[in-house]
């Protein structure tokens, strides 16, 4: 990650949470992020009706809510016909993290994924993944949203002995008279 500072005093956040403690603790931890306007809705229809009256940078969201959950909401904002914004960058706040559960939040659109009990130091990361990694839309029968897949930094397994040498702090012992090697083999 990146040393790179961001003045957030213009970014508007929508926190979606039915827990209003929940609510509370996002907002401390936005304000000292330096986050200019926080808006709250406790449930989906809520949060809907609050990004239709537009103006939102990025959308904080509560999976399990009731009466209009989370996944619904979400559902709503990517492919809803009346959706006000559907490429809106939408970070997913959860307690729930089995695989089965991360993998329909990512399929129904969500751009990141942030597990309960949260940190400052964990919001952050998913705001700054928001900001300086941001994936371009996809539209298919079935989808719409941010690409699901991730870009993995290309990871290089061999780099010669040299990095092998330098990993291990210094020379491997191959140049030993005793062993008959030299570094060339």
């Amino acid at each position: 990650m990146s040393e790179q500072t961001y003045k957030l005093d213009k970014l508007n956040v929508l926190i979606v949470d039915d827990s209003k403690h929940m609510r509370n603790l996002i907002r401390s931890l936005l304000n000292v992020f330096g986050v200019g306007a926080i808006q709250e809705a406790s449930d989906g229809r809520e949060a809907f009706i609050k990004l239709a009256a537009g103006g939102y940078d990025l959308i904080l969201c509560d999976l399990v809510m009731e009466p209009v959950s989370g996944m619904d909401f979400i559902e709503r904002v990517r492919k809803g016909k009346d959706s006000p914004d559907p490429f809106i960058p939408i970070i997913a706040v959860t307690g729930y993290t089995e695989q089965f559960r991360v993998t329909a939040a990512r399929d129904i659109g969500i751009n990141e994924i942030l597990a309960k009990p949260i940190s400052a130091k964990e919001l952050a990361a998913r705001i700054q993944a928001v900001i300086e990694n941001p994936r371009p839309f996809v539209r298919t029968k079935t989808y719409f949203g941010p690409d699901r897949r991730r870009k993995k930094e290309e990871q290089t397994f061999y780099d010669g002995v040299e990095r092998r040498r330098s990993n291990l702090g210094g020379d491997l012992g191959l140049s030993d008279p005793g062993l008959g090697l030299s570094d060339d083999f």
